[in-house]
């Protein structure tokens, strides 16, 4: 990888990321696999740098924690290994742990396998030998934990593909970074417990290496969005949100972005809305404050509302727009002419993004517009076929935001935020119980709510309103199961997920 051949150059050899890596894995193994001692451990060896890695974690187990019984298989000829991985092969040699170059029965006891067969350089599907071993390890291993090195073998390391068989994992280990293939489905969702080892390269090596994800979104990197208030913290520190949303019939929206901006840690939340739908909205909750706006023969807004909203802007510091709003033309109109001329951040989402389909609308100069599509309305948008737009999320969602000068938060299993200046940040959490009228509601009221706590750290801020969204999902789901849950129990989980995010699990 050119990260490893520029480390090497400034300075740190090869050999020395390879022993560094072997002992992140022996790390791991002692933490999350009880203690080696009582282990058997059968390590899977391909031909490269990978393979080389699984070398050099063999003869650390077999230095510095001596498992119960160690087996090493190579998966290939041992004159093919070259660099690092060949003096490793040596160096295992000399410590004296033989070599199998097949699976023997007796390695079928087996309580741990590292893989460590094929890395991330693969991009078809695996064959000869590499196939085999991946077969071995899938097949006489059922009760082992099977622990990756770098990815599970088989997979896709630069798109996140499936080409053909690969091992089934319950953890991986990577190394400096993310890569896309941790990252990106469906890949990411076959590394079990994703663990990431530094080994000594300089963050200043890849951080504008595409191959690197160095914005794989992670609790670590929330917490300043998420840390424990000042004691001396007043609602008017944390920001004031106007949700210009509802219509008759759909007060529910506006009332669940709403009550997520609350809950999301807004100082004071103000729905504004056709007069009509008022009463509905403010019967959700007490601490919803409301607005009357003038409205249509069919409960919808009327363009005339225009000035007042403008009014009501000048004192907030961020506007949601859209949820439950319709599709009428009056309310485009309404729409489009707000999105291009308020000057405080404008959040986007369902109908709001609805009246921005085929216009020619973008984003004032120095201004902060954040549009929330799914992949329907991402269509709707661009123009382009929703199928298209989820063959390349990442190109579909970095197009648009560099187009129209926007933040694009593309949801979706991994939910993608893109930025005008062409980065992408993937987030890792979510759940099929998402998938439910309403969700996309919580997350606009989210959004809004960070974004106005938060004005001078906007991007975590919306990484952040994703990522919680994404976890309270999953703790419903966990909770709830995935059939049962409805968007406003996500509100119920942003207690835990919250203290997920102050208080990550062990990372290496």
């Amino acid at each position: 990888m050119a990260v490893d051949l520029a480390t090497i150059n400034a300075g740190i050899p090869g050999l020395i990321l390879m022993e560094n890596a072997a002992h992140a894995v022996v790390e791991y193994l002692a933490h999350k696999c009880g203690p080696v001692a009582e282990q058997r451990i059968v390590i899977f060896c391909g031909k490269g740098g990978n393979g080389g890695d699984g070398l050099a974690i063999a003869r650390v187990l077999h230095v510095r924690f001596p498992p119960r019984q160690l087996f090493v298989l190579l998966a290939c000829d041992p004159l093919e290994l070259r660099g690092e991985a060949a003096v490793n092969l040596k160096m295992l040699g000399a410590a004296g742990v033989e070599i199998s170059p097949t699976f023997t029965p007796e390695m079928a006891v087996a309580t741990v396998v590292v893989d460590a067969i094929l890395g991330t350089g693969l991009n078809g599907p695996a064959g000869g030998r590499a196939l085999e071993a991946i077969r071995t390890v899938n097949m006489r291993f059922p009760l082992a934990k099977v622990v990756a090195v770098d990815i599970p073998s088989g997979l896709c390391g630069t798109t996140g593909a499936i080409p053909g068989e690969y091992v089934r994992a319950d953890s991986t280990v990577t190394f400096t970074a993310p890569k896309l293939c941790h990252a990106l489905a469906p890949a990411a969702n076959l590394m079990g417990d994703l663990r990431i080892a530094q080994i000594g390269t300089n963050p200043a090596l890849f951080e504008q290496d595409p191959a690197i994800f160095t914005s794989l979104v992670t609790p670590e990197s929330l917490a300043p969005i998420f840390a424990p208030r000042e004691r001396n913290g007043n609602k008017g520190r944390y920001g004031h949100v106007l949700i210009l949303a509802g219509s008759r019939g759909k007060s529910g929206a506006a009332a669940m972005a709403a009550l997520a901006a609350l809950r999301c840690g807004a100082g004071l939340v103000t729905v504004a809305c056709p007069a009509s739908v008022l009463p509905a909205i403010a019967a959700f909750a007490p601490e919803i404050m409301t607005e009357p706006l003038p409205e249509t023969d069919t409960g919808l807004l009327a363009e005339s509302a225009y000035c007042r909203v403008l009014e009501l802007a000048a004192t907030r510091d961020v506007v949601a727009i859209g949820p439950g709003l319709g599709q009428a033309a009056e309310v485009a109109g309404l729409v489009d002419r707000l999105f291009r001329v308020l000057e405080i951040p404008v959040v986007a989402d369902a109908d709001g993004l609805n009246a921005l389909a085929g216009t020619a609308w973008q984003t004032p100069v120095g201004t902060t517009r954040v549009l929330t599509p799914h992949p329907g309305e991402m269509s709707r948008l661009t123009g382009t076929a929703t199928v298209a737009i989820q063959a390349d999320r990442i190109a579909a969602a970095r197009g648009l935001a560099r187009e129209r000068g926007a933040i694009v938060v593309l949801k979706g299993e991994r939910t993608l935020t893109a930025f005008p200046d062409g980065r992408v940040w993937i987030n890792p959490t979510g759940s099929p119980a998402m998938a439910t009228g309403g969700t996309g509601d919580i997350l606009t009221g989210m959004v809004a709510a960070l974004l106005a706590q938060f004005p001078t750290d906007r991007d975590r801020s919306i990484a952040g309103a994703v990522y919680l969204h994404g976890k309270a999902g999953e703790l419903a789901a966990r909770d709830l199961g995935e059939q049962p849950v409805i968007a406003t129990d996500l509100l119920r989980y942003f207690p835990e997920g919250i203290r997920g995010i102050q208080h990550p699990p062990h990372e290496l």
